[in-house]
């Protein structure tokens, strides 16, 4: 329990909260939702010997033996659903969490097995706001993925979906939307009187790394940031900044006169930065699709000489499978990819050498219980001091070890 104490002051969350809190877990959230769960109890524990008599005891609610709230979302036969809460949220501060991107979830219509896509998942985000009949006291959505997040920008005759499924949530009352990572965080002036973060997960992936390696020498003489194109610069500046780095681009020169699976087919990654030569290379991006981008990325560095490549993703989706990543990993083209465990991942996946899962959820819990005691997220969503503390335990666990001077 002392690292709960150390991390944030205990006082941060002895304040009254804005109503009992209720964490509900949709399909394909089940394993996220329950560490989160159990984060928030100890949270609970930890707090409640300091709540006086007629505080929270009197609240409705407060004495639930978890705070995740059983729902249902059935399918009829051909394919209609319908969303369902199995217990009363009445005067609750309910928190939604919801995975669009989780399609080992599946449903049966017309006698068939069929996976649920985005659209599927958003459909039962709306049926379970609508079952709660307005009773409910306040309503955050957690969408760590965004719906629709890739198509945020109008650039001919095109929907702007991202920006309709915003509006549409404001509408059915959602007070706050709590995101990671946004293709594109302006997708939030589209719903300006409404509560929305992006938060990135720098941290928590940087925390990952550094436990899994303990040989990694954090200095411009041996690691440098690259940024797999001009995208993904700002998360690529906030890591030079904060490990005090170098940084490289790479820019895609592509295919404007066609498209291929819904985009223009890139044709070849020309680099702008200081030599890579004997460099370890650190990549960040919002996501892995297939993937493709970053293996030809990796082949470009090693082209240049430089040693292992570190790729971090937010969102590791490999639709195509991994097969070439096992290739590539066996090659040494690629080291490491870096991910969390917000959005579903393949078995396979899971269980590659090569892949180091960030764990994500005590710090959704810390929003979590921030948020149910209305209190400023500022300390949370800036992890710079919490990254420095990381690296001199790193540095020191390196010099007890003999690996660092």
């Amino acid at each position: 329990m002392s690292d709960f104490v150390s991390t944030w002051n205990r006082d941060t969350f002895l304040t009254y909260p804005v109503g009992p809190l209720g964490l509900i877990s949709m399909r394909g959230t089940e394993e996220l939702g329950e560490k989160i769960n159990r984060w928030l109890i100890k949270w609970r524990d930890h707090t409640e010997e300091t709540t006086e008599p007629g505080d929270m005891t009197t609240t409705p609610g407060a004495q639930r033996q978890d705070f995740l709230v059983k729902n249902i979302c059935p399918r009829f036969g051909n394919g209609e659903g319908k969303g369902m809460i199995k217990e009363s949220v009445r005067g609750y501060d309910i928190y939604i969490l919801c995975d669009v991107g989780a399609y080992n979830c599946t449903y049966e219509m017309y006698g068939e097995r069929v996976p649920m896509g985005p659209d599927e998942h958003y459909a039962d985000l709306r049926r379970l706001i609508a079952a709660m009949n307005g009773k409910a006291k306040r309503i955050n959505v957690i969408m760590p993925m965004l719906y629709e997040a890739r198509q945020h920008r109008r650039s001919s005759r095109e929907s702007l979906d991202c920006a309709m499924m915003l509006q549409e949530l404001e509408g059915m009352g959602v007070s706050n939307i709590i995101t990671f990572d946004a293709h594109d965080p302006r997708v939030q002036n589209a719903i300006p009187y409404c509560g929305f973060e992006s938060i990135m997960p720098s941290y928590q992936i940087l925390k990952a790394l550094l436990k899994k390696d303990k040989t990694l020498n954090i200095d411009k003489e041996h690691l440098m940031i690259v940024s797999p194109d001009e995208g993904a610069i700002d998360r690529n500046i906030f890591y030079a900044s904060v490990l005090e780095l170098d940084m490289g681009l790479f820019y895609k020169r592509r295919d404007y006169t066609r498209i291929v699976n819904g985009r223009n087919p890139i044709i070849a990654h020309e680099y702008l930065g200081d030599s890579v030569e004997g460099k370890d290379i650190f990549v960040a991006d919002d996501i892995i699709s297939s993937g493709e981008s970053v293996i030809e990325l990796a082949r470009e560095l090693k082209k240049r000489h430089a040693g292992r490549i570190f790729a971090a993703a937010t969102f590791a989706l490999f639709t195509n499978g991994i097969e070439e990543y096992n290739k590539a990993h066996r090659e040494g083209v690629i080291d490491r990819v870096i991910s969390t465990n917000l959005t579903y991942r393949r078995p396979e996946l899971r269980e590659a050498s090569w892949f180091v899962e960030a764990d994500m959820s005590k710090y959704i819990s810390y929003i979590i219980a921030t948020l149910n005691h209305d209190r400023s997220l500022s300390s949370l969503l800036n992890p710079y001091n919490r990254i420095h503390k990381l690296l001199n335990r790193y540095y020191e666990d390196q010099r007890e070890a003999g690996l660092r001077l």
